[in-house]
């Protein structure tokens, strides 16, 4: 809107005469016959870009002005504005009385439409920055320097050269996309490096799990999984040598791969049935033969490969005598004891399996949730939530809501501590994680298609890349030891990053991104009853679509018709890792 008054002022010459104004103004008093056209001068507004990363102001949201090089989103959206605009306006004049039309036409009614259309859209602007900016804080000042530390490592002061650099602001702001690894022939839900980092394990809803030599982008060895329906995880069980995966599905199913050195899989077995999805696997960290699964069927069970029958059901996740069903579970690195869990409610949950008594708060330690949404009307959901390097913090990622920090330390009912915005975590189970040696970072994907960082104390948005073309970006897997981050999404590749830019990022279009993920986030909670039919239409689409292409193939497809499948009754549009956006 702004580009186009602009247009129109250019069209007054500096050279025009005052007897020529005072016409024109006596033809505004309505003595104009309808094919004129009014031009009136618009006072040149200059807009202060803060996207600094290193600043310490909030966002501004103010619309940039439009150089060659704007990109085909950022046109889009500008599109859209006017469009809403011209709505805006059809609205109004309907509203009006007959009498009153003729002089809507008139060109001062025009110029206080647009005056007032400018009010709407400048208030709309300083809502959203305010919303953003109420959670900001200052970004420290960086904490590692390139030359220095360089130095020091030529002399041998540098036994922390590496993990410092993987914290390092400055490498985060130049990460960049390196290349992909492509190989599945479906969306890829789970990416999980061994202890080394030399091998990432891939799985994807072609049923396919992928070993690959990330750093020479080759597969080492590609398997079955032995599932029967879209792969959530596989993670690499530590301390086994990288010769046991641990897999779980939407079928319900929990798995475990044996690999041999030779880069073959001997075998794949099921160890554990849910009644619903299985989304996720908690590991322990220093454990070769034991981990933990969550399901949609509310059940946390305890796997250890060591005895006849591994599973054993640690407790039924419930509320209000209710059962929840359950996205997300994660081990507390520091007490391996303790563990979290998160999924159809807004509550994220702290257990520790020495102490559960599901008589006594259901067998709940302790349990968290930001107080706004205690009482939300609104259906919210926990799709992701990971422990801090040292278990101190919890981050957890709520369905089209934002990224909340917790003191894991503090009592039952303690307040978050930290808020993220920015990002849009609607139509699929998406993840969140931490990024960095000591979790300095938060990182995750959206619908946009984008993949956001920010800094972990001042919660700013330090690092905007664009992700998978599909639209999602779902998983998001930093090295355990090099400063690099493996993602995937809708798109059936891996992409890899890594700080190589020379540099920093300049966050271009992240204004105009966060406007519209906060935009659509509003209108959808007006109508937020109807998103899950749509979302359940398009999850019948895509198995439609994938049954055909397997009776092509010659395959019969079990997915649904199998004895070990997903209960109809617990299963939902919420239940699909990645769906068709």
């Amino acid at each position: 809107m702004m580009a186009s008054k602009e247009d129109s002022s250019t069209r007054l010459t500096g050279s025009e005469s005052s007897d020529s104004r005072k016409g024109r103004g006596a033809q505004q008093d309505g003595r104009m016959t309808g094919s004129d056209t009014v031009l009136s001068p618009c006072p040149e507004e200059e807009e202060e870009d803060a996207d600094s990363m290193e600043g310490s102001e909030p966002y501004c949201l103010a619309e940039e002005e439009e150089d060659d090089g704007e990109s085909g989103m950022e046109r889009r959206m500008d599109e859209r504005e006017e469009s809403r605009a011209r709505e805006s306006r059809k609205r109004r004049r309907e509203r009006e009385p007959s009498e009153g039309r003729a002089t809507l036409s008139s060109s001062s009614s025009d110029e206080e439409e647009e005056a007032e259309e400018e009010n709407e859209v400048e208030e709309d602007e300083r809502e959203v920055e305010a919303w953003l900016a109420a959670d900001l804080r200052d970004l420290a000042a960086p904490g590692w320097r390139a030359v220095p530390s360089l130095r020091q490592r030529e002399i041998g002061w540098g036994a922390q050269f590496v993990r410092r650099a993987c914290g390092a602001r400055g490498l985060v702001q130049r990460l960049e996309l390196q290349g992909s690894l492509e190989q599945h022939t479906g969306c890829v839900n789970t990416l999980h490096f061994n202890p080394s980092g030399t091998c990432l394990a891939s799985g994807s809803d072609d049923l396919r799990v992928v070993l690959w030599d990330w750093a020479r982008r080759r597969v080492q060895l590609e398997f079955d999984s032995g599932h029967k329906s879209n792969v959530f995880q596989a993670k690499f069980l530590p301390h086994s040598g990288d010769s046991t995966l641990a897999m779980c599905a939407r079928d319900g199913q929990i798995r475990v791969a044996e690999l041999s050195a030779t880069q073959r899989c001997k075998s794949t077995k099921r160890v554990a049935q849910h009644k619903g999805a299985a989304h996720k696997l908690a590991l322990e960290p220093d454990s070769p033969c034991t981990f933990l699964s969550a399901g949609e069927d509310a059940v946390v069970f305890g796997i250890d490969l060591r005895l006849d029958r591994p599973a054993t059901k640690i407790v039924l996740v419930k509320d209000s005598n209710r059962n929840i069903g359950l996205y997300t579970i994660f081990v507390n690195p520091a007490n391996v004891h303790q563990f979290a869990v998160g999924g159809r409610d807004q509550y994220v949950r702290i257990y520790d399996r020495r102490k559960i008594n599901e008589s006594d708060n259901y067998g709940v330690l302790k349990k968290f949730c930001p107080s706004h949404l205690v009482s939300s009307e609104t259906k919210t959901n926990i799709t992701c939530l990971v422990y801090s390097h040292n278990g101190t913090e919890l981050l957890a990622s709520y369905n089209d809501e934002d990224i909340y920090l917790f003191d894991a330390s503090l009592p039952d009912g303690a307040e978050y501590s930290r808020r993220y915005k920015g990002h849009r975590n609607d139509v699929t189970v998406k993840g969140v994680n931490f990024y960095g040696p000591c979790s300095e970072f938060v990182v995750s994907g959206s619908d946009c298609g984008h993949i956001y960082l920010w800094d972990k104390y001042s919660s700013r948005i330090i690092q905007f890349m664009k992700g998978d073309r599909g639209g999602v970006v779902n998983c998001l897997e930093p090295h355990p030891c090099l400063p690099m981050l493996a993602t995937s999404g809708l798109d059936h590749d891996v992409k890899l990053w890594a700080p190589t830019a020379e540099v920093p990022t300049i966050l271009k279009g992240l204004k105009e991104v966060i406007k519209k993920n906060k935009r659509e986030r509003d209108e959808d909670s007006m109508r937020y009853g109807y998103r899950y039919d749509t979302q359940l239409l398009w999850f019948l689409m895509r198995h439609r679509r994938l049954q055909r292409s397997r009776r092509t193939e010659g395959e019969v497809d079990e997915s649904w018709s199998s004895a070990d499948s997903s209960n109809e009754e617990d299963m939902g549009p919420d239940s699909m890792q990645c769906m068709s956006s």
